[in-house]
């Protein structure tokens, strides 16, 4: 079901020269332990002012967004909750056009899913999604990517982890090094 989901995200995201990488629990299964998600998250690399835009390739995804004024929903939140026809799968599209954003998504992973490319974020980037985030659930996702994971950037995580840490007075590279300590 995710795979034929996620390639159709790909080709569409693709042919439409819109820049991505796909987050969450979908990119955890890439790098990490084995877990139940039940969604797909994908992060495009564009602002607001791009939603008419995104409508058209969520139209042409054949996703309907879960929201009434999706342009008002995104406006404030910054993602169009959307719900695959086929499968009912819901497909969060979060809009962004950070410094950080940009090149997490420049750095994404090309992963061969069924029959298209699709651009998964790369381990790094997972893990300061997950930090960023902060749940238990993120936490052991960070531990299971550090368990498989033996070739990371650490220099480009650390400079990451420290910006946001800063950002948003979280002690988030103590709790990297607390959590690979762990695992």
């Amino acid at each position: 079901m995710f795979e034929q989901l996620l390639a159709k995200i790909a080709r569409t995201l693709d042919a439409a020269d819109l820049p991505y990488m796909v987050i969450g629990g979908q990119a955890v299964l890439r790098y990490g332990e084995p877990r139940l998600t039940d969604d797909v998250d994908v992060t495009l690399g564009a602002g607001p002012e791009a939603l008419p835009s995104v409508l058209e390739q969520v139209e042409a995804m054949d996703l309907a967004p879960l929201v009434e004024d999706p342009e008002s929903f995104v406006r404030d939140t910054m993602v169009l909750p959307c719900a695959d026809a086929e499968t009912e799968t819901r497909v969060d599209l979060m809009l962004s056009f950070s410094p950080y954003e940009k090149r997490a998504i420049e750095r994404a992973r090309r992963v061969e899913v069924g029959n298209a490319t699709v651009r998964f974020a790369a381990p790094e980037d997972v893990i300061i999604h997950k930090l960023v985030a902060g749940r238990p659930r993120d936490h052991e996702d960070v531990k299971g990517i550090l368990a498989k994971t033996s070739d990371l950037d650490e220099a480009y995580l650390r400079r990451w982890l420290d910006d946001f840490s800063a950002a948003l007075d979280q002690p988030l590279t103590d709790q990297f090094d607390d959590l690979q300590a762990q695992a």
